[in-house]
């Protein structure tokens, strides 16, 4: 086994190796993404309110989840806890298309896509938490940017490949159409990680003569950089959450393209540009990334049409791209390498705690105050989130 902090030849092309994973449970959540609120508000005749809290109840379950994601990685090595998250996927993706076969019902179906979404939020706290945990840990500590940006790639490649994907088979002909065959294919992609996963050789804990910090602790360590990415993930619970009701009530078509042009140019931004916190530090690459995503948001809230609203979206991607990163990085250095994988669960933790509430909190702006200021609103949450990103940065800050 490759020792941690040693040398790797191709580190790139040893995480991708793994990362593989990651890929195939955020095309999963990507496929509904688009389709779940029309689904829920126009199939189903729930409110707009009930269709966010649809999406978001993912969120609240990968919040849920993260403890258990780091923990059990620590202690048993990350390969178990990925194969856990893709049976789940399997799970959530059948429950997924039964919610379709059974939309004439819409009380069942209604709670049967809640199972699903729970399910896949669990699926996506193991799977995330441990490909990074694993990655790391091949590729050495030095690349820890480097592991987490790939994962990153992954998880919003995944949604920007699986979102239009989703729409396309969502307006096949009845049986098919709806969330039916989006959820046969959810529960095919993480079949398809189990049937592979098998040749991949787990690797064993980091081993420390300092017992593992509780989670607790973990969370106080990491609450800083965690707090202004709360702030800055608000905006992504915007879009996911929203974007393709907003794109709805104004007639327009192409939502799922906006979400595309989010995926595509988040990947981009994070494949070109990663290198950039190790040469600037996370601090300033923080800070400048809210704020290009800040600029998307009031573009959103502001746009007359689909295309500038799809212009909106790429440019939030662009600035909402590096944020995990480069605050990532620092908040994990907190917690010693012993921790590693509490410290990146509760560190995303404040990623789907951001995400979950603000489906539902949002969706009361929007029924009171129609979409466009929501996207103000998420706007206003990222500025902040650079402001307390500059204050992390002061010396003062660093050394508490």
């Amino acid at each position: 086994m490759q020792a941690e902090g040693t040398p790797v030849d191709s580190p790139t092309r040893r995480i991708l190796l793994v990362v593989l994973f990651n890929l195939l449970i955020y095309i999963d959540i990507g496929l509904p993404m688009a389709v779940i609120p029309v689904f829920v508000h126009r199939t189903l005749l729930y409110s707009a309110t009930v269709a966010g809290l649809a999406i978001s109840l993912q969120y609240f379950a990968t919040f849920a989840f993260r403890p258990s994601a780091g923990q059990r990685t620590d202690r048993i090595g990350p390969k178990p806890v990925v194969v856990a998250g893709l049976a789940l996927g399997v799970v959530s993706g059948t429950l997924l298309m039964l919610a379709g076969f059974l939309a004439a019902w819409p009380v069942l179906s209604l709670a049967l896509l809640a199972g699903s979404r729970v399910i896949l939020g669990w699926a996506e706290s193991w799977t995330a938490t441990a490909v990074i945990y694993w990655n790391i840990r091949r590729v050495g500590s030095a690349n820890t940017a480097q592991a987490i940006s790939w994962n990153g790639v992954c998880s919003y490649g995944g949604i920007a490949l699986g979102a239009p994907v989703g729409e396309l088979l969502s307006h096949l002909s009845h049986p098919f159409g709806g969330v039916t065959t989006v959820g046969l294919l959810s529960l095919l992609l993480p079949a398809f990680g189990l049937s592979v996963i098998w040749a991949y050789d787990n690797v064993q804990p980091t081993v420390s003569k300092r017992p593992l910090m509780k989670f607790t602790d973990v969370f106080k360590r990491v609450f800083p950089h965690g707090a202004a990415l709360a702030l800055g993930s608000i905006g992504f619970g915007a879009i996911s959450s929203y974007l393709a009701l907003y794109y709805a009530a104004m007639r327009w078509g192409g939502a799922a393209d906006a979400l595309a042009a989010f995926g595509a140019v988040f990947v981009l931004v994070r494949f070109v540009l990663s290198r950039q916190i190790g040469r600037f530090g996370g601090t300033r690459v923080a800070v400048v990334s809210l704020v290009v995503e800040a600029v998307g948001l009031m573009m959103l809230w502001r746009s007359g049409s689909s295309t500038a609203a799809a212009m909106g979206a790429a440019i939030t991607g662009a600035g909402f791209s590096l944020v995990f990163p480069a605050l990532g990085v620092l908040a994990v250095d907190r917690a010693g390498p012993e921790n590693r994988g509490a410290a990146l669960g509760a560190f995303s933790v404040f990623l789907d705690l951001a995400i979950g509430f603000s489906g539902p909190a949002l969706g009361l702006v929007a029924e009171y105050g129609g979409y466009p200021p929501l996207f103000l609103l998420a706007g206003a949450c990222s500025v902040g989130g650079a402001i307390v990103s500059q204050a992390l940065g002061r010396p003062a800050a660093r050394r508490r």
